[in-house]
């Protein structure tokens, strides 16, 4: 008889353990839909409205088992078929739980399919995220999965939300062509408008070489400064803020799901490339194209693929 009510007492305790792991979940999941409704809600009440372009895009997973990612960085002001102002390639390995980014210059003169030779960021022009994959692919034997095409305004809101006290950045110059608002040297915190003054500035003696590795910095900058488990409660917000100025084909779980692996397991540190890498490249100028660069692709394609796979 006791035997019997011991293993009543046991059925009846783990129902009660099963009963509140469930509530838990149920908790978790109304926790993290709620805070991302009241992102997005909270970014179209400052959006302008307009139908979102749908693209075809035929991406897959490298032979590396990672995912890779196109993000493409454009302002809303512009012409839908403009150039791509920024070009990078974020790369995930889910079975390691690490994150690579890779900068690809825009001004890369190379052969665009079905459109000759031009520079790299006239294929979003001539053919959406698509044509960018297939160019990335010819040029430099990069699959990729995804795309992500942000607009800049996306990019203020969320570093406002993340950062209600700015971003503490050590601006190296003056920093005021071409810019708004301009900037002045030294370390400072900067807001999400500030911010995008300081990744975009390129008028200067280095120009875009400049403003890549200011934009790498600046990724690094963030995860630092978002790192840790006691952000990953903020991470629906943060994701529901910028999801209004993002065309992607990616789901808003796996958003959430590697935007986690990125602040909990990497600890905000981004091992980081450039394309063209140093001393595999020149400078010409081409008639209708102005300066561009003019790169050894197998040089290229080899440090690109070494960079993911490692």
């Amino acid at each position: 008889m006791r035997y019997e009510q011991k293993q009543k007492k046991k059925k009846k305790k783990w129902k009660a353990i099963l009963l509140t792991l469930v509530l838990l979940v149920i908790a978790i999941i109304g926790y993290t839909y709620f805070q991302y409704e009241q992102g997005v809600s909270q970014s179209l009440k400052k959006v302008e409205k307009k139908s979102q372009v749908f693209y075809n895009f035929e991406g897959q997973k490298d032979q590396y088992g990672d995912t890779n990612i196109l993000l493409l960085g454009s302002d809303a002001r512009e012409k839908e078929n403009s150039r791509s102002d920024t070009i990078m390639v974020a790369s995930y390995n889910e079975n390691r739980g690490t994150f690579k980014l890779t900068s690809i210059m825009r001004d890369i003169y190379v052969s665009i399919p079905g459109h000759g030779k031009h520079k790299i960021n006239s294929a979003f022009a001539y053919g959406g995220p698509e044509l960018m994959r297939k160019t990335l692919k010819q040029n430099f034997g990069i699959d990729l999965q995804y795309y992500a095409i942000v607009d800049f305004q996306g990019f203020v809101q969320l570093i406002d939300e993340a950062f209600p006290n700015g971003v503490e950045v050590d601006v190296e110059k003056k920093m005021s062509a071409f810019v708004d608002p301009p900037l002045n040297p030294g370390l400072q915190r900067l807001n999400g408008q500030q911010l995008l003054s300081y990744v975009r500035f390129r008028h200067d003696a280095i120009g875009d070489f400049g403003r890549v590795q200011r934009q790498q910095k600046v990724i690094n900058l963030l995860g630092k400064q978002l790192m840790g488990f006691e952000t990953v409660p903020k991470l629906p917000k943060l994701v529901g803020v910028v999801k209004p100025y993002i065309n992607t084909n990616m789901n808003t779980t796996d958003i959430l799901f590697m935007a986690k692996d990125y602040l909990t397991k990497n600890k905000g540190n981004v091992p980081t490339l450039r394309i063209p890498v140093d001393n595999s490249f020149t400078e010409p100028r081409i008639k209708g194209e102005g300066d561009v660069l003019a790169v050894d692709l197998a040089k290229n394609k080899q440090a690109f693929n070494q960079f993911i796979s490692e």
